[in-house]
């Protein structure tokens, strides 16, 4: 069985973001970039499963600018066998939309035939959550969210999601899609030797016209702002002031 892990190109999660000062968007220049650490997740739970012989072969995808070809080698140099760009921009701050994406993945899903597709359940630089929900929709696939556990049992996927209520086990028929949340595992670090086999292993390159996919944007972003300053604490003398500021000021109570 084929898996397919697609990986975005994000700002590293150590990194504080910059709003540009005329607010069109995030300031990217002299900014680490890094892979999505939900995708990195994906990657290793599909390592995971070919070790464990379930799975024969992982193929990486990363869709954006040309600089992903990093993020595919990352994920080729932890244990993916072979990567797939799909190269959409020259603009470093054009951000593709989810649906976009998902057809995009469709695309290379009808060319590569995967059992299995395994995201991250969200990217953390537009936190839209959606592309795995709307791929699986594109295909008719079964869908399993916010996966804390996931195995595979014959033609069914096992997955133990995250729910408001708390866990929730479901079993789902496959080929299907499967979102993962940050609880399912502790990514590996790629070592230096499997660094360098990764420079060898073959990552092919796509255009959208090779799927005939129209990339124009459905969506404007307006404006970005950068969140509010937190405002100092407040000492108070006694409970009875202490629930006069919640009901009055805060307007919590």
């Amino acid at each position: 069985m084929k898996v397919l892990v697609p990986v975005k190109r994000v700002i590293d999660y150590n990194v504080k973001v910059r709003v540009k000062s005329d607010g069109s968007g995030v300031d990217l220049a002299n900014v680490k970039m890094s892979m999505n650490p939900f995708d990195e997740i994906a990657v290793e739970q599909a390592i995971r499963l070919k070790e464990a012989g379930k799975v024969e072969e992982i193929i990486a995808v990363s869709i954006g600018v040309k600089q992903s070809q990093e993020t595919l080698r990352t994920a080729l140099a932890m244990g993916a066998d072979r990567a797939i760009l799909i190269n959409c921009t020259e603009d470093v701050h054009e951000d593709l939309e989810p649906l976009t994406v998902a057809k995009l993945l469709k695309g290379v899903i009808d060319e590569e035939q995967p059992g299995l597709v395994l995201c991250g359940k969200q990217a953390i630089d537009n936190d839209m959550n959606a592309t795995g929900q709307m791929l699986a929709a594109l295909t008719g696939w079964s869908q399993g969210t916010f996966a804390s556990e996931l195995d595979i049992e014959d033609d069914s996927a096992i997955v133990t999601r995250e729910v408001d209520g708390g866990l929730q086990t479901i079993k789902i028929s496959m080929p299907t899609v499967v979102t993962v949340d940050l609880r399912l595992n502790e990514p590996r670090y790629a070592s230096l030797p499997n660094i360098m086999k990764a420079k060898r292993k073959p990552l092919d390159e796509k255009t959208p016209d090779d799927y005939g996919v129209d990339i124009s944007p459905r969506l404007e972003i307006l404006k970005t702002t950068e969140p509010a300053a937190r405002a100092a604490g407040v000492k108070v003398s006694d409970v009875a002031e202490l629930v006069s500021k919640l009901k009055d000021e805060a307007g919590v109570i």
